[in-house]
């Protein structure tokens, strides 16, 4: 099991320069959970990509029930003192601060490719390999 930051879930769902590495991960490690934020942040980059017309309304549809199929049930809610005394441990934001903090509770890797993330939490988070 392993916590999964936004930006692995949009590689493994939207095709792109890191979608092989992530593949393997999830090929080595498919049990991904996440902070609920994720779901937000994944609706968010699915609405820039089609304001940007890199993604049509249909593949977005097949993207979300893919996502909901691959963490629906693995989509945790965090208590917000929780959030915030590692947002004040480590300055990150309050987003991020959910998914270290998942990572922190379940006692397992966070994998991401947010540099700041991986420096101030270097014992929780790692980039994907």
């Amino acid at each position: 099991m392993i916590v999964v930051d936004t930006n692995v879930v949009c590689y493994l769902l939207i095709h792109g320069e890191h979608s092989d590495i992530v593949q393997r991960l999830f090929d080595a490690d498919s049990d991904w959970v996440a902070p609920r934020l994720l779901f937000d942040e994944l609706l968010n980059v699915l609405v820039t990509y089609e304001r940007k017309s890199l993604l049509a309304d249909r593949q977005i549809v097949v993207i979300v029930k893919e996502a909901l199929e691959l963490m629906g049930d693995a989509l945790y809610e965090l208590p917000p003192e929780r959030v915030l005394a590692v947002a004040r441990r480590t300055g990150l934001s309050g987003y991020d601060s959910q998914f270290v903090a998942l990572a922190e509770d379940l006692d397992i890797e966070l994998v991401t490719w947010d540099r700041q993330i991986i420096e101030r939490c270097p014992t929780v988070a790692r980039k994907p390999a």
